[in-house]
């Protein structure tokens, strides 16, 4: 049996030699184990050979150790994004977006939830990071396209992935909910939106519509999933910024990563390409050698915490 154990610092590769039959029915795809085993090197990359494996039971468990999770603190973020929201001076705009992120089914969900499952930001808090890193790059834009209307900007930047509260679920692992495969999160939260709009009275029409193209649009070409093109500037802007965010989000991740070889990671099917570790490029070869850890030591290191870790 072949498996990918993990926890918040990473995964590692396991086999399974014997009694594969006894241990299959013990545990299940994305459930939590607790594994003894030995560390081996196969074609220069160390795997776990399991010798004892069983379900965890739930007093062992504390989520937190098993889903990699934003760097950032939660409720700063989330101060931050009420500061964001409270810079919007349209009325039914301000209104729109506080009824949204002061919602109480909604918050706790929002403080905890990924932004997608492999893309970008694919950790716990990574959609709040998303929405405040968008929010404070929208603010920086506005001062220097001074004809952008920062209300409607930020009214998108926070409401744009809203519907990734229903698109994704992450109980155990990351995975799409039936209404997200079905339906995505751009109509998700496009009736999310839509209806607390309607429920606003006095909600101008117009500005309606706006909100409206902002979300639908945000992804910016229609293979990428958008029902229209972005067609007018803040629509243009949000989609340029949304796409810069994740792209950096994707690249922080991979670079993260100590996977890769010769100063290069490993490719990033969110980037399509392997990343320059421009640290290393930029070290004089003495230097280099240096700071390269001697093989037994790391082995020997990354031993001794798999031993020790439950995973």
């Amino acid at each position: 049996m072949r498996l990918e154990l993990s926890d918040r610092s990473g995964a590692v590769e396991a086999r399974l030699w014997d009694n594969v039959e006894g241990f299959a029915p013990l545990f299940d795809r994305d459930d939590i184990v607790k594994v003894q085993a030995r560390v081996e090197s196969y074609k220069n990359r160390l795997q776990l050979v399991v010798e004892k494996i069983r379900r965890a039971e739930p007093g062992e468990i504390d989520l937190a150790d098993y889903f990699p999770h934003t760097a950032e603190d939660i409720e700063q973020l989330y101060t931050r994004l009420r500061e964001h929201v409270a810079a919007i001076k349209n009325p039914y705009l301000s209104r729109l977006a506080s009824g949204v992120i002061e919602d109480p089914a909604i918050s706790p969900r929002l403080k905890r939830a990924p932004a997608a499952k492999i893309m970008h930001h694919a950790f716990v808090g990574g959609l709040l990071e998303h929405i405040v890193s968008l929010c404070d790059l929208c603010r920086l834009a506005a001062q220097h396209y001074r004809e952008l209307d920062l209300d409607l900007l930020l009214t998108g930047a926070i409401l744009h992935d809203i519907g990734k509260l229903d698109e994704l679920c992450y109980e155990r692992a990351i995975h799409y909910t039936n209404d997200g495969q079905l339906l995505g999160h751009i109509i998700l939260g496009l009736e999310q939106v839509t209806e607390r709009m309607n429920a606003i009275e006095g909600f101008p029409t117009d500005c309606k519509t706006l909100v409206k193209h902002l979300l639908i649009s945000h992804h910016g070409q229609y293979e990428f999933g958008s029902p229209k093109l972005p067609m007018f500037r803040e629509a243009l802007v949000l989609h340029y910024l949304d796409d810069l965010d994740s792209k950096m989000g994707a690249a922080r991740a991979v670079l993260g990563n100590e996977g890769g070889e010769a100063g290069w990671t490993n490719f990033s099917s969110a980037l399509n390409r392997r990343l320059l570790r421009l640290e290393q490029f930029r070290m004089a070869p003495g230097e280099k050698a240096a700071t390269r850890v001697p093989e037994n030591e790391h082995n020997s290191s990354i031993e001794a915490l798999l031993k020790t870790k439950t995973v």
